[in-house]
């Protein structure tokens, strides 16, 4: 309903009520109809539910079944390990899912516990809760508004919205009623909204609106409908554990039906397949993503982002665009002067540059410049605290702050000019005027308001010394340009008086004033976030500002930033998108990248939209207002220090530093995790291939099973263990962060993973055939001891040559990371031992290698690892020979 378009007699005829209020009995027989005044939270599964759900994942069901395969065969370590993994993943996913469960009830705790209503002509304080339809709701500073309530009386009233519509400074507010139909939530300066704060004045308001029907309400209602959005790792899992289910047990069907041909016993072939299967399945693998989740996250931490949900971490590597908004986390959210408009002429904010203009110009300022700074000093609220923040209305803290910088401290300017009366702003008048007694016991008075009031009331222009006639177009013309370039303007005005006024009123002291300047002010942007934008482009990443804020505002940040490049690129408006069909909108969805006074339905379209167009998206805010797009975009990002406690339960993750740039830091470590993981992936199905294609191949070439079930199990335990978790730890490639996104749908095998996979595990399966055979033609007895340490070691000379994609393993170094050293060196030790140690010889079915038969196991073992360097070597030549082909091009 548009209640900010009615008049106020028909607002109170729609609710059948009047300025005395309810009765007693009609208000209990609304609250009856419409229900209590809460926000209503939707059934939730219960805690034994949410555990149950954390072992449906197909892959987590894969390793269950292993699990029992495992305990059938009798390894019971295996077994144990499984179930450990399992458990972990089950646990860190209900935590997980239970700690989201918060994000209602810190959306309920911005209710006002309690409310004064009118009820049959007395005010009286009641549950936030009874409040119904058609109450009449009184409100003072400090107060939270318990209800959204069309405004009819307002002195001197004002609102902090930021958290419902992203307005980065309190709004005035009034009783008439607006024409406009399409009037955003920002604009409507006759309403007030539940869970928002009455920052300064009184005022009262009809309630029009309660519980779930409010704008709060609203929202609530979007962010119950959200469903978690699945991130790119997962999904790629998912397919992943599915595929390679499959492949494992049609490999071990052929390997029994090849063992049994061949006229091998059916107990052995039958547990040489078990073993082959559960040797495939990469049981370490939730725990690899787990461990390198958890070491990013705990990096993260020290770097200014708490990740709230770890898969978070490496989802940030997906990201094509980050749709952030503009207060506080692209701005510095707070006010500054960045205009002023003095002595005839626009320039920037006194004291920017090397020096405050006190300094710069010997402490010789212009008299009009030096009254200018003066009222914007004294004639001004604004204090500093106990705890040394300056404290007030972010308009008066600006002109505070930039009189401060000048050496026009408001202490120090006090005692000099203290003040004797003042005339309070108010929102008919749009000024106020504070006055002061001089030194020669004279007064003199400042006026600040909106430029057109003040200039109604000014006769005259201070310009150095002298006061000229006032040129009322030349004045307007820079308070236009000021505005154009985004800025809230506000006219400085003075009277000289021989004695104070009999009565100080403003049609007895607003009248005769001299002009000395406009002030224009803005919420200006984080200098690091300029350098952030950059960053994003450079590693493919389009930057996205989404604000409830002025669109002139929002285009001047935007330009600054560098997220838009000129004037003629569109601003959109949340008329823009509601006009637009959802078409034409998804079409140009891409194009567009700032968007103003916006919605939180309308946030949730954008995200949509890109979604739609197989983007990946990041959000970033810190209102009630962002928290549905939060909980559906790709990853939500809260800020820390001024976002509400609906955002941060929303969210993903959280900025503890409220500074977009550390996003950037964030997406290098999500990028860095996800080529960790692929590094495992790749690491332990080329292993993995490797046992099965020697096992595979041996009978066919007419060769007896080169390994037992104990060999298998082993070799899955000693490599698929510390070497592929050491991986996590393994540092970023250089060049990270000027590669492209990698795209949503993109497999897990992209980028010659899956081919890597496949001629890796067939040269480390053909080494240990070769091994084998030349074993049994030199007539030794130890080819199975020898296969069973190429195969091993094999995997080891992979690990470490796969731990860059670019980077020669020699010019890396082996101590670049200390885990995957150890991993090995431990490996090594261990392996010998079963060879080398008498009483695991029975154990494991081997015997002692003698030097010469040692000395070859060792050269074939590094046949792998020289292999890799050398494909790492070709791809390196090639890549540098096409940079220099583009180059002379």
């Amino acid at each position: 309903m548009d209640w900010h378009r009615k008049e106020i007699d028909d607002v109170l005829i729609e609710f059948d009520t009047s300025a005395e209020g309810l009765s007693p009995d009609e208000a209990a027989r609304r609250l009856e109809l419409h229900g209590p005044n809460i926000l209503k939270e939707m059934e939730k599964r219960g805690v034994l539910g949410m555990l149950v759900e954390q072992f449906r994942d197909f892959m987590i069901l894969v390793l269950i079944a292993a699990a029992i395969i495992s305990g059938i065969i009798g390894d019971v370590t295996d077994t144990i390990a499984i179930v450990v993994i399992v458990v972990l993943n089950a646990v860190i996913g209900f935590v997980q899912e239970y700690r989201a469960e918060k994000a209602m009830a810190a959306l309920k705790k911005m209710a006002a516990p309690s409310a004064t209503v009118v009820r049959a002509k007395q005010e009286m304080e009641i549950p936030a809760s009874s409040v119904v339809p058609g109450d009449i709701v009184a409100l003072e500073a400090g107060e939270v508004v318990p209800a959204d309530l069309r405004i009819s009386e307002a002195v001197q009233l004002k609102a902090e919205e930021s958290a419902l519509t992203g307005e980065s400074v309190p709004v005035e507010k009034h009783g008439r009623p607006l024409k406009d139909e399409e009037q955003p939530i920002g604009d409507r300066k006759n309403m007030l909204y539940k869970g928002t704060t009455v920052s300064y004045g009184r005022g009262r308001g009809i309630a029009v609106a309660t519980g779930m029907h409010t704008e709060l309400g609203r929202i609530a209602s979007m962010l119950q409908e959200q469903e978690e959005v699945k991130t790119p790792l997962q999904k790629r899992l998912a397919a992943f554990g599915r595929k390679l289910a499959v492949a494992v047990i049609v490999i071990c069907i052929v390997v029994f039906l090849f063992g049994l041909a061949q006229g091998q016993p059916a107990l052995l072939m039958l547990l040489t397949a078990i073993s082959l299967a559960v040797a495939a399945i990469p049981e370490a693998l939730p725990a690899v993503v787990t461990i390198s989740l958890a070491i990013g996250a705990r990096k993260m931490v020290k770097q200014n982002v708490l990740i709230r949900k770890l898969p978070a971490v490496e989802t940030l590597g997906s990201v094509t665009f980050i749709c952030s908004d503009k207060t506080g986390t692209l701005t510095l959210n707070k006010m500054s002067v960045e205009k002023v408009y003095v002595d005839g002429e626009l320039t920037d904010r006194p004291g920017r540059g090397s020096a405050p203009l006190a300094k710069r110009t010997g402490d010789e300022l212009p008299l009009s410049l030096s009254l200018l700074l003066t009222a914007c000093s004294v004639s001004n609220d604004a204090r500093r605290n106990g705890e040394g923040n300056i404290a007030g209305d972010p308009t008066e803290i600006a002109l505070y702050a930039v009189a401060g910088e000048n050496g026009f401290g408001k202490e120090e300017m006090e005692r000099k000019y203290p003040r004797v009366a003042e005339v309070p702003f108010d929102s008919e008048r749009k000024c106020m005027t504070t006055f002061h007694r001089r030194d020669d016991g004279k007064f003199i008075s400042f006026t600040k308001g909106a430029i057109e009031p003040v200039l109604e009331r000014s006769e005259g222009v201070l310009v150095g010394e002298k006061v000229r006639p006032l040129d009322r177009q030349e004045v307007m013309e820079a308070n236009e340009t000021m505005a154009a370039g985004g800025l809230r303007v506000l006219c400085i005005a003075m009277r000289e008086w021989d004695e104070l006024p009999g009565e100080v009123l403003p049609e007895n002291v607003e009248t005769g004033l001299i002009v000395l300047g406009l002030a224009g002010m803005m919420d200006p942007p984080r200098e690091e976030a300029v350098e952030a934008v950059s960053l994003c482009r450079k590693a493919g990443i389009e930057p996205v500002m989404i604000t409830g804020d002025h669109p002139l505002t929002a285009r001047t940040i935007a330009k600054r930033l560098g997220i838009i490049e000129d004037d003629m690129e569109t601003v959109f408006t949340g008329r823009d998108v509601a006009a637009l069909s959802q078409e034409e909108f998804d079409r140009r969805v891409t194009e567009i990248k700032v968007y103003a006074r916006v919605s939180p339905e309308q946030k949730l379209k954008i995200i949509r939209g890109l979604q739609d167009r197989g983007q990946f998206v990041a959000m970033t805010g810190d209102g009630v207002n962002d928290a549905p797009a939060l909980k559906r975009a790709d990853i939500g990002v809260a800020m820390g220090i001024t976002g509400t406690d609906v955002a941060k339960e929303s969210a993903h993750m959280i900025l503890l530093d409220d500074n977009f740039a550390t996003i950037v830091r964030a997406v290098k470590e999500g990028r860095r995790i996800f080529d960790n993981i692929r590094k495992f992936i790749k690491y332990t199905m080329a292993s993995n291939s490797g046992e099965i294609w020697t096992i595979f191949l041996a009978p066919l070439l007419g060769l007896p099973v080169p390994l037992l079930p104990i060999h298998i199990l082993w070799i899955n335990l000693v490599t698929d263990g510390l070497p592929g978790l050491a991986l996590a730890a393994e540092p970023a490639d250089g060049d990270i962060m000027h590669r492209p996104p990698r795209h949503p749908k993109e497999s897990i095998f992209a980028h010659r993973l899956g081919f890597d996979i496949i001629w890796v595990g067939l040269l480390m399966g053909g080494v240990c055939i070769f091994t084998q055979a030349w074993a049994l033609r030199s007539g030794s007895e130890h080819w199975q001891t020898m296969v069973f340490t190429v195969l091993c070691l094999s995997q080891m000379g992979n690990v470490l040559a796969l731990r860059s994609d670019r980077q020669s393993f020699f010019s890396q170094g082996f101590l670049t990371n200390l885990p995957l050293a150890g991993a090995f060196l431990l490996t090594l030790v261990l392996q010998l031992a079963t060879v080398y140690v008498p009483f695991l010889n029975p154990v494991f079915k081997t015997s002692p290698l003698p030097a010469r038969e040692l000395a070859f196991t060792l050269a074939m073992s590094s046949v792998v690892f020289f292999a890799v360097e050398a494909e790492k070597f070709f791809f390196r030549r090639r890549r540098s020979h096409n940079v220099r082909s583009e180059a002379g091009g």
